[in-house]
């Protein structure tokens, strides 16, 4: 499929289904192989790259689809339902390609959105460390200016797609924090977009996680990495400016959960098929129950990525909260219905449990997202 067939206006659930059929087929097929290794297979990612999937949040005039939250939500709800560490690749790929778009310099989308709509480069959010907390206000990686650009130093713990990725969004404090009213991240830090074979960053899938077990989660180190002032994403100095901006995008991790929820949904209703289920009318509520919170999620995920409520940012908020809850929840109740076949290792029911899990701790955590649409209601 080539990557400037423009998907406007946005297909539904159903048509992208069948649009994508191809690469869903295969990461379906992959799935539990991909839980078990660690790692997605070379033929996952062939797919994926060949799909044209990842320019859906690119720009046409890039080569990409030019597709808005609501078309990203979708694609990224139907690919969680087959593998949802695949999702949280896409994901991310999706957000650093949005945040080029919107701050980039003219020289950094012609150069990078190109590449990432056509699937020859995949792009990750390297924001996370070890003593930073959820909010990402003590940052230890610092970016100091040289004669010809920056050089940055530290290391990002929990980076999706570390080692995958050719292109990494660096976050690094360039500058002492001051006082800031803001509760995720802080004055004086700045975004770098630095590409993977760049001498001093190391990046390292060594993770051996409980969820998300494919989603080539890991570390990315920076030590005196020189980088040119061409690689700064935005303000120097004021990354918050866009980091407030990813909550007003409309794209939710929320779309994650939806697609982890629908997928536990539709295999415990295979379960009850086969089992007869359908004639005990307390099966049948519980069912019907399930089915009620996977489309309750779907629905704020959908609102969430339309930006028609009265504050869009804090629907966004909430779909992350209220998806991976339902996703969660979801997924227990469907074990429970499952009996005794729910406890055996390989069920994917299991596997998509563990996933759910993940999804609440990913950031913005679901506390942190809690933080941030309370954080005026005190003053």
């Amino acid at each position: 499929m080539p990557a400037t067939d423009s998907l406007t206006p946005i297909p539904s659930h159903e048509e992208l289904a069948e649009r994508y059929a191809p690469l869903l087929d295969v990461v379906r097929a992959a799935a539990a192989e991909a839980d078990e290794a660690g790692e997605l297979p070379p033929q996952v990612f062939a797919a994926l790259r060949s799909s044209g999937i990842l320019g859906a949040a690119i720009a046409v005039e890039h080569g990409g689809l030019g597709g808005d939250a609501v078309l990203t939500n979708r694609l990224i709800e139907l690919v969680a339902a087959a593998d949802p560490s695949l999702a949280i690749i896409l994901f991310q790929h999706y957000a650093v390609s949005a945040r080029i778009g919107e701050w980039g310099s003219a020289e950094q989308r012609g150069g990078y959105l190109p590449l990432l709509a056509s699937g020859e480069w995949i792009a990750a959010s390297a924001w996370s460390e070890s003593g930073a907390g959820a909010d990402k206000r003590n940052l230890s990686t610092k970016a100091r200016r040289s004669d010809d650009g920056w050089v940055l130093d530290g290391a990002k713990t929990f980076t999706t797609g570390a080692g995958i990725a050719q292109l990494y969004l660096v976050l690094a404090q360039s500058s002492e924090p001051g006082d800031t009213d803001s509760t995720y991240g802080s004055d004086g830090q700045t975004f770098f977009l630095v590409e993977s074979g760049t001498p001093g960053l190391v990046a390292d899938t060594g993770m051996d996680l409980v969820g998300m077990r494919a989603s080539a989660t890991g570390f990315v180190e920076l030590h005196e990495c020189q980088v040119d002032s061409g690689s700064v994403l935005g303000p120097v100095g004021r990354a918050t400016s866009i980091i407030a901006g990813v909550r007003e995008s409309g794209a939710t991790l929320g779309a994650v959960s939806t697609g982890i929820a629908e997928s536990a949904y539709r295999l415990v209703m295979a379960h009850a098929e086969r089992r007869g289920l359908a004639r005990q009318q307390a099966a049948r509520h519980r069912l019907v129950d399930l089915g009620a919170r996977v489309e309750a999620a779907r629905a704020l995920v959908e609102r969430a990525g339309r930006k028609d409520a009265d504050d869009p940012g804090t629907t966004t908020l909430y779909s992350k909260v209220i998806a991976s809850t339902v996703s969660e929840e979801v997924c227990q109740e469907a074990l429970r219905l499952l009996g005794s076949a729910g406890f055996l290792r390989g069920h994917q029911l299991n596997k998509l449990a563990r996933d759910a899990r993940a999804v609440g701790l990913m950031g913005p955590t679901n506390d942190l997202c809690r933080d941030l649409v309370s954080a005026g209601w005190a003053r």
